[in-house]
Parts: structure tokens; sequence; C-alpha cells
């Protein structure tokens, strides 16, 4: 499980991202550089993890459920994931 602070950080991240988004695309669409230059780097989408919602893990996430392997295995284990067994063949 990641620490409160990363975790707080992305939350963090994420908002800025959202709060900047228009404006963003709209200096990219004018080419005006130097102001792009002057926004905050975490209002860059490129500064953004892939995180677990529940723990916050950066790896082995699966972006259509928005949670790492470990959750979804224990979470699909005890059926709280609709649709979704265990494979035996």
């Amino acid at each position: 499980m990641a620490r409160e602070s990363i975790k707080a950080r992305q939350r963090k991240r994420e908002k800025m991202v959202a709060k900047y988004a228009d404006k963003r695309a709209a200096l990219k669409a004018e080419e005006n550089w130097e102001a792009l230059d002057k926004l905050p780097k975490n209002s860059s989408a490129v500064r953004l993890r892939n995180r677990c919602h529940l723990t916050g893990r950066p790896r082995g996430y699966m972006r259509h459920f928005g949670i790492c392997r470990n959750v979804f295995r224990d979470m699909a284990l005890d059926g709280k994931i609709p649709g979704v067994r265990k494979a035996s063949w």
C-alpha cells in the first residue's frame, strides 16, 4: 500500500490537471509556448501516474477497472465484481 503522502500528491495533481485542461488545450492550439510554460508543472497530464484507487499501488494497474491486480483478485474471489469469476480449464 502506498504512503498517504504519495496518494495525496496524486489526488492534488488530478485536480490541477482537471482545472487547467481547457486553458492548456487553448494555449496549445494557439502555439503559445511561453504562456504554456508559465502554468504549473503539475497541471500537465503527463505527470499523472495510473494508481489503484483503493491502495495507491502504481504497478499491476488494470485500466478497465481502475484497481491493481491484487485488489482485483480479492474482489473477484469475493464476488464483488459482476461477471468475473475464476477461470478453470
